[in-house]
C-alpha cells in the first residue's frame, strides 16, 4: 500500500512537470515566462534577423534589438509579455506597406492578397503586381511613411504596419500607429551589407505571411542558379558604381555597400577600396568629380545608377554631365552600363543581377535583362 502511494505520487509530480513544459496552441492562457526558445535554422547570409521558436510561437530579433513576438491566429493569449517585446498576432490580411523593398518579397510569395494598403502611389511602382492591384483596387495608398491616413486604416481595419528604418524619423507615427491598435514591423534588410543577405529576408517574409515553404524554395532556387558563378574564379574587372546628382557630385557606393559586394561575387572588382572612408556611416557618398576621376578614369566597366540618377540613352549624354568622362577607359572602349529604374525595388532578381554582371565582365553584354548598354 505504502508502495502504491508513493508511485502514484511520483506519477503526480510527473504529469505537474509536463504540464509546466506544455506549449497550448488553442484556447487558454500561456505565460511568456514559461516559454523556452530555441533559435530555428541560422541565416547563412543575413545579419539583421535571427528567429526562435518555442512551440507554435516566434521571437523575432531585428538589428540586434528589436524584439517581436510572433502569435499563430488560433494560438492561445499570452500573458506576461515584456514591454519591449512587441507582439504580432497573425493573420496580416489587410497589411499598409511601407517599406517599398518588401513588396517584391511579397509578389514572390504570392501573397499580395494580403496586402490591402500602400506607402507608393501607383506611378512610382516598379513592381508589376503592385501596379495591377493598384489599378484594381484591391491595393490602396494609405501615405507615406510621414504621412498615413489614420482614417482610412482604420475604417478598414488595418492589421499590420510594415515600415523600413524611415519610420524612426518620425517616431510620433508610429507611436500613433500602436496606439490606434495597429502594430508596427521595422524591416532592415536594407541595412544588410550582403546582397545575398537581403535576399534571405523572403524567408522572415515567408514566416510572417505563413509561407515559409514558398520562401526556403525560392531563396535555394536563386542560389542554385548563381552556384557556378560564386564558385567561379575572379576575373579582375575594375568596376565603378555611381550616378551624377543635381550639384555635379558623382555619388558613389562605400566599400561595404551590397552593390560592391555583388561587384565582386560576380567575379569583378570594385575601384574603390577600404580607404573611402564616409563619416556618416551611410551605403553611399559624394565625391568631386576630380576625386572620383583619380579613382575610376582606367576602370574597365562603368555603371550607371539611373534608379537615382536619372535616365541616360547614349556616353554623350554621360560626357554632357562632365566632359572629364571622355577620358575615361569604360567610354573609350564602349563598357557603359546603366541600370533599370527598377533597380531598388528588385530585391528578388538580386542573384539574376549577379550573374548578369558575371556575364558582362566575362566579355558578354548581349541580350542584356537588368542592364543596358550605352552607345
Amino acid at each position: 500500500m505504502k508502495l502504491k502511494s508513493i508511485f502514484l505520487a511520483v506519477l503526480v509530480l510527473l504529469l505537474c512537470s509536463c504540464a509546466k513544459k506544455a506549449q497550448p496552441v488553442s484556447g487558454g492562457n500561456v505565460d511568456f515566462g514559461t516559454l523556452v526558445f530555441k533559435e530555428t535554422e541560422k541565416p547563412q547570409y543575413a545579419v539583421q534577423f535571427s528567429v526562435q521558436k518555442a512551440g507554435a510561437y516566434h521571437l523575432i530579433t531585428t538589428n540586434g534589438k528589436e524584439k517581436y513576438l510572433l502569435v499563430p491566429e488560433n494560438a492561445a493569449v499570452l500573458a506576461g509579455v515584456p514591454s519591449d517585446v512587441a507582439v504580432l498576432k497573425q493573420p496580416f490580411d489587410k497589411t499598409y506597406l511601407v517599406s517599398s523593398g518588401a513588396m517584391d518579397f511579397m509578389a514572390a510569395l504570392g501573397a499580395m492578397q494580403d496586402l490591402r494598403f500602400s506607402g507608393t502611389k501607383e506611378k512610382d511602382w516598379y513592381v508589376e503586381e503592385a501596379v495591377s492591384a493598384m489599378k484594381s483596387g484591391s491595393l490602396l495608398y494609405a501615405g507615406k511613411y510621414s504621412a498615413p491616413d489614420f482614417e482610412l486604416l482604420i475604417s478598414e481595419n488595418c492589421n499590420l504596419a510594415l515600415e523600413n528604418t524611415m519610420i524612426y524619423h518620425k517616431p510620433e507615427i508610429k507611436e500613433k500607429l500602436e496606439e490606434l491598435g495597429i502594430p508596427v514591423f521595422v524591416e532592415y534588410s536594407g541595412n544588410e551589407k550582403h546582397p545575398l543577405g537581403r535576399l534571405e529576408w523572403i524567408k522572415l517574409y515567408g514566416l510572417l505571411f505563413d509561407r515559409e515553404k514558398e520562401a526556403a524554395d525560392f531563396y535555394d532556387g536563386q542560389l542554385k542558379s548563381i552556384k557556378k558563378v560564386l564558385k567561379g574564379k575572379q576575373l579582375g574587372v575594375r568596376t565603378a558604381f555611381f550616378y551624377v546628382n543635381s550639384s555635379g557630385a558623382v555619388n558613389v557606393r562605400t566599400p561595404d555597400d551590397y552593390v560592391a559586394k555583388m561587384i565582386e561575387l560576380a567575379g569583378g572588382t570594385y575601384v574603390f577600396d577600404e580607404t573611402l572612408k564616409n563619416e556618416k556611416n551611410s551605403s553611399t557618398m559624394n565625391m568631386q568629380m576630380e576625386d572620383f576621376y583619380l579613382s575610376a578614369v582606367d576602370a574597365d566597366v562603368l555603371i550607371y545608377n539611373t534608379s537615382v540618377g536619372g535616365k541616360l540613352t547614349n556616353t554623350d549624354e554621360l560626357v554632357t554631365k562632365n566632359e572629364l568622362f571622355a577620358d575615361f577607359k569604360a567610354v573609350k572602349n564602349g563598357k557603359v552600363y546603366c541600370t533599370a529604374p527598377s533597380f531598388t525595388q528588385k530585391t528578388t532578381e538580386i542573384a539574376s543581377f549577379i550573374a548578369e554582371l558575371n556575364k558582362i565582365f566575362a566579355g558578354d553584354d548581349a541580350e542584356l535583362v537588368y542592364l543596358t548598354k550605352l552607345n
